[in-house]
């Protein structure tokens, strides 16, 4: 089987490695769940290519992203629930109709007014889904109960917790002043301190939780999000510390042949040099 600039190849590749008999072992073994950790991986590698600017990477990281659209809707399809082309059906459904002011008649609005349209088609989309749960004799999915579900759990915590705050936020449940918010972590970091002084294991573990939490909250009042926040933090670390070990591998030595005070005095002067140059 020949490579293609087709996706019908890919989709007819995909069903040459889930077929029994003659497809590839692994392939047939793995369901959605085994298959899920992966889809996010390779969400996450688009990513990574993004943020260092790689085109030609995320060029292959694409490719692999849609690897798994394609694997999941193969396994949908021998299921007999949907298959590859009822996917493309239902974003192109959804995208031609949260998109009224191109594709119909609303014309001219802001980009205000364009958000406002959208989260009102959402709840529109969202009553009908409903509808149609009840019509099959479903149980109405939690989402249709509190402003807080439909949020993955699969999401990075700080992700989740941002989203989890934004939408109690939307029914009023916020802080309106981020210096309360700031208060809120300094209490946090008091609970941390007594659970120190407790050796409860439990206590630090919950408490932590509780300090991450509020500061993933001011983050979001200060509109940094806070996940790219902690992703810019890791970055500079990284850099600094890789600024280190360069210094001390000038001298011919290794960071754990350093002292934790030598280790420090050269952590000062690269973040020194790097204010200076910059």
């Amino acid at each position: 089987m020949q490579p293609s600039r087709d996706i019908a190849r890919l989709i007819e590749i995909m069903a040459a490695l889930r077929t029994p008999g003659t497809g590839c072992p692994w392939d047939l073994e793995q369901d959605f769940a085994s298959v899920a950790p992966y889809t996010i991986e390779e969400a996450y590698e688009v990513a990574d290519a993004i943020a260092r600017g790689d085109l030609l990477d995320l060029k292959d990281e694409l490719g692999d992203l849609l690897l798994q659209v394609v694997f999941h809707a193969r396994m949908a399809e021998e299921e007999g629930a949907f298959a590859f082309p009822d996917v493309v059906e239902a974003i192109t459904s959804k995208l031609v109709r949260r998109h009224p002011h191109v594709f119909g008649n609303t014309r001219d609005l802001t980009p205000a007014e364009v958000k406002t349209l959208w989260h009102r088609i959402k709840l529109d989309e969202k009553a009908a889904k409903a509808a149609m749960r009840a019509e099959a004799g479903l149980p109405p999915k939690d989402e249709d109960r509190s402003v807080l579900s439909g949020v993955p759990f699969t999401l990075p915590a700080l992700t989740r917790a941002w989203k989890l705050q934004t939408r109690a936020s939307s029914v009023g449940f916020d802080w309106n002043d981020a210096r309360l918010v700031l208060d809120k972590i300094k209490e946090e970091v008091a609970e941390v301190d007594e659970a120190l002084a407790s050796g409860d294991k439990a206590a630090m573990r919950e408490e932590v939780g509780d300090l991450l939490f509020a500061v993933a909250n001011l983050a979001r009042h200060l509109d940094a999000e806070p996940e790219g926040a902690l992703s810019a933090a890791n970055t500079k670390f990284e850099r600094r510390f890789k600024g280190v070990e360069a210094a001390l591998e000038a001298e011919g030595r290794a960071a754990k042949d350093a002292s934790l005070d030598e280790m420090e005095a050269l952590w000062r002067a690269v973040k020194k040099a790097e204010k200076a140059g910059g």
